[in-house]
């Protein structure tokens, strides 16, 4: 149970932070659209890192400079141009909690910014496969602690979507929309201006 509990704390630690991914789901959430699917989506994602980085793609990825350059370069193109898409939402606003309010995307438009979020945000691989793949080579139970870090990712991602609805109230102004999706924006580009300077 102690590897257990350290890979819950520490994916816990890693996983609360605002960032490209938590956005997006919080506003899948607000919506009600697609929430089974979004939280799945990223769970699944975690775990498939998580063990990844636990049986020892972490050190491959590490020593691998070009792999994180390519990912570098392409998150940050790919959080630009989704970040430009918010800012274009803020601007235009008329956005709200209505019944059928807006252009619904389909699943499958979705779960592919999803995936571009997820799979091309090199902050998730240094998250997820090299810091927890780092941290679980002090722990003999492997086992234990991937079982702890994907339970954590599970259980806020499932949380962050399902709780998003109790701020239902507040969206349910377009105003509220417009500063959310501002905001999402800000958020893209500053972690796509921190991959292309600190890299």
């Amino acid at each position: 149970m102690h590897a257990y509990f350290a890979g819950l704390g520490t994916a816990l630690s890693l996983i609360v932070a605002i960032g490209a991914q938590n956005a997006f789901v919080l506003k899948q959430g607000l919506m009600r659209r697609h929430v089974l699917a979004t939280c799945a989506f990223c769970a699944i994602s975690d775990a498939v890192l998580i063990t990844a980085g636990v049986l020892g793609a972490g050190a491959i990825a590490a020593g691998a400079p070009w792999f994180l350059a390519a990912m570098r370069w392409g998150g940050a193109v790919f959080l630009l141009a989704y970040g430009a898409r918010a800012f274009r939402a803020a601007w235009r606003g008329g956005e709200s909690l209505r019944a059928g309010a807006g252009n619904a995307a389909g699943l499958g438009a979705t779960l592919a910014v999803l995936a571009g979020l997820t799979w091309l945000n090199p902050h998730v691989w240094l998250d997820t496969v090299v810091l927890i793949g780092s941290i679980s080579a002090g722990w003999e139970n492997k086992p234990g602690f991937v079982a702890g870090a994907v339970s954590a990712s599970v259980l806020f991602f499932f949380a962050l979507g399902y709780g998003a609805r109790w701020l239902s109230p507040l969206f349910a102004r377009p105003v509220a929309w417009r500063v959310l999706d501002g905001l999402v924006g800000l958020v893209m580009w500053s972690i796509a201006l921190g991959l292309v300077l600190n890299g």
